[in-house]
């Protein structure tokens, strides 16, 4: 339980700093259309953040991106090194077999966060690398996560989302539906994309399975296939994918299980 009100102006900067970070060239305008802030507000926050040697503005097109500094705000956090790290051997031998690339995320306070991918082998990449965030109710390493933490877990994430005006968190509102998905992906034994996230960031044309890297109660991460629809069906990933799938995320979590950091 909170024992203070949340600064709402470290808030925005967060929002606007999390956005410069995640789309190339963006301006105020495309800031705006994200975040949904006051365009006066976000101004104030992006120099604010330049003083600070955050980002930086490209003058002659009025455009921000971020700069080398952000990096030090990583330096304290280990996980994504050391889940990564384990993953990568059973990553890259799953992407030479399956020929589709994958991402392993953690959550991260309202996101899932790849922390290692196999898209840079191959010529299908989708354009996503490690550090980009993605919302948890429409993917499925997103729903994947949800559907295998523990309920405690579970129910927080949920609050948190069910807060966050975020149109991608819409179903966070809707408990029964959210229930019935969730629900749905546990007996399945994986998750999919949401058609409406696909039409929108990957014009329809791709969608994922996702599935969790679980050892007994102890979940770690998420792991995906992304896939053309034009390649590939439902019916076919689940004759052909889910099984090694599952079996790559298994022997990720195993190693993670064993590793001394697992604790």
């Amino acid at each position: 339980m909170r024992s203070f009100k949340p600064v709402e102006s470290v808030s925005r900067a967060l929002r606007v700093l999390r956005v410069v970070n995640e789309e190339p060239m963006t301006n105020v305008a495309s800031i705006h259309r994200t975040t949904g802030l006051d365009k006066a507000t976000i101004v104030r926050m992006l120099e604010t953040l330049e003083h600070e040697g955050y980002v930086v503005r490209d003058p002659e097109r009025r455009t921000y991106v971020v700069t080398a500094r952000t990096l030090l705000l990583s330096q304290g956090y280990d996980k994504p090194r050391w889940v990564g790290t384990i993953a990568e051997p059973t990553l890259s031998k799953f992407r030479n077999a399956i020929g589709w690339p994958s991402d392993i995320a953690l959550f991260d306070q309202d996101a899932m966060v790849v922390i290692q991918t196999s898209r840079g082998q191959g010529p299908l990449s989708f354009n996503r690398q490690p550090g980009f965030r993605s919302p948890v109710l429409v993917t499925s390493i997103g729903l994947a996560y949800l559907a295998f933490c523990p309920e405690e877990e579970r129910l927080r994430i949920i609050t948190r989302l069910a807060e966050n005006p975020d149109p991608w968190n819409n179903l966070a509102r809707e408990p029964e539906k959210l229930h019935s998905v969730l629900e749905q992906v546990r007996q399945n034994g994986f998750a999919t994309m949401s058609e409406a996230y696909t039409d929108k960031v990957f014009s329809g044309n791709v969608w994922a399975i996702g599935v969790p890297i679980k050892k007994d109660d102890k979940l770690f991460a998420t792991m995906n296939i992304m896939m053309l629809k034009s390649a590939v069906t439902l019916e076919d990933a689940r004759k052909n994918l889910v099984t090694p799938l599952q079996e790559a995320a298994s022997e990720i979590a195993e190693g993670l299980a064993l590793s001394p950091t697992s604790d």
